[in-house]
């Protein structure tokens, strides 16, 4: 199949379904017991140089436990999936742990404006980029999960995004039409924020998945967190409700309020007010400096960083306000 044009940006994971087969074929598939802490499974799973796949999308359902982990343990030169990422971008630009990025939707933190310092990161010339839509990226994991090399697509041709991506126009070999040919995307590891999960790993989320269906079926490592762990017996009774199997999955972890500052539909909403005193703090170097000590690097776990910002009073605000929303929409 002939290539009639193609975009200049890097593909910064290897494509190859059969060596993608490959990996999986090693891969357990035993119904055991995959319950650890944040802290092992980060140990465990994510290491330097990986590319890092993370699920929900803008600030919702964003697993923030798991970001904060991988800055305290001090992984660097990863691979980043911008899949809509707004403050797990955030943090991860504040400790300077990727240097390779797929940017769909980067920098911005939707209506609350752009990080300061995650611009200065991006414009530091540390980072390698290539361009994709969000819709690019989906369909990038959506071929992973088929487990095949390329999925075709009718989106962004005749665009600067196309130039700038890894992506090849193509001609159908039925139709004579054109697609772009955008690459399987392989993660070796996906992080992803769940309502509910069992020990072996199977989930059930409410509300918008996006991408974490596909994203969890073709990451190499999923490292699940979840508000509550319950039996296996309550997954059982609805089998329809599991949106992720336990045999894509290698780490649960029990970490209620998981996503804060960010918001987790039917649970809790954002904390608008610490998300502005980061985007504040972030326009002076140094008080930044202080705020991620406090806040991440000398914090031991997701829970002391919440007793940090008002402790369960605040998330009992954030769970009244999400209730009320939640309604409001009913």
């Amino acid at each position: 199949m002939d290539t009639i044009e193609q975009g200049i940006g890097e593909v910064f994971t290897d494509p190859d379904a059969d060596k993608a087969r490959a990996f999986f074929r090693t891969k357990s598939r035993k119904m055991e017991n995959k319950v650890m802490s944040v802290k092992e499974a980060v140990e465990k799973f994510v290491h330097d140089g990986d590319y890092l796949k993370g699920g929900g999308f803008g600030a919702n359902r964003v697993p923030i436990a798991v970001y904060h982990e991988i800055l305290r343990q001090g992984r660097k030169n990863l691979g980043l999936s911008g899949q809509t990422t707004t403050h797990d971008f955030e943090i991860l630009c504040a400790g300077e742990a990727f240097n390779r990025c797929d940017a769909g939707y980067i920098v911005g933190l939707e209506a609350r404006g752009l990080s300061p310092n995650a611009r200065r990161y991006m414009e530091s010339g540390k980072v390698k980029v290539s361009e994709w839509s969000n819709y690019a990226m989906a369909v990038r994991l959506k071929a992973g999960a088929a487990g095949v090399s390329f999925y075709p697509a009718r989106n962004f041709m005749g665009t600067d995004t196309l130039k700038y991506s890894g992506g090849k126009v193509i001609e159908c070999p039925f139709t004579k039409t054109k697609y772009v040919a955008l690459p399987a995307l392989y993660p070796d590891v996906a992080a992803i924020h769940v309502h509910e999960a069992d020990m072996y790993g199977n989930c059930r989320v409410r509300g918008i998945t996006v991408s974490d269906f596909d994203a969890a079926r073709a990451a190499k490592h999923v490292i699940i967190t979840c508000e509550r762990l319950i039996s296996t017996d309550e997954i059982r009774r609805d089998p329809s409700f599991t949106v992720i199997p336990f045999w894509c999955v290698d780490a649960v972890c029990e970490v209620p309020y998981g996503s804060y500052p960010g918001n987790m539909y039917g649970e809790y909403f954002s904390d608008e007010d610490h998300l502005r005193e980061w985007m504040k703090v972030e326009t002076d170097p140094e008080a930044f400096k202080a705020f991620l000590d406090k806040n991440i690097y000398s914090c031991k776990n997701h829970f002391e960083y919440i007793q940090k910002n008002g402790g369960m009073e605040k998330m009992q605000l954030l769970r009244q306000k999400e209730m009320m929303f939640v309604g409001a929409r009913k």
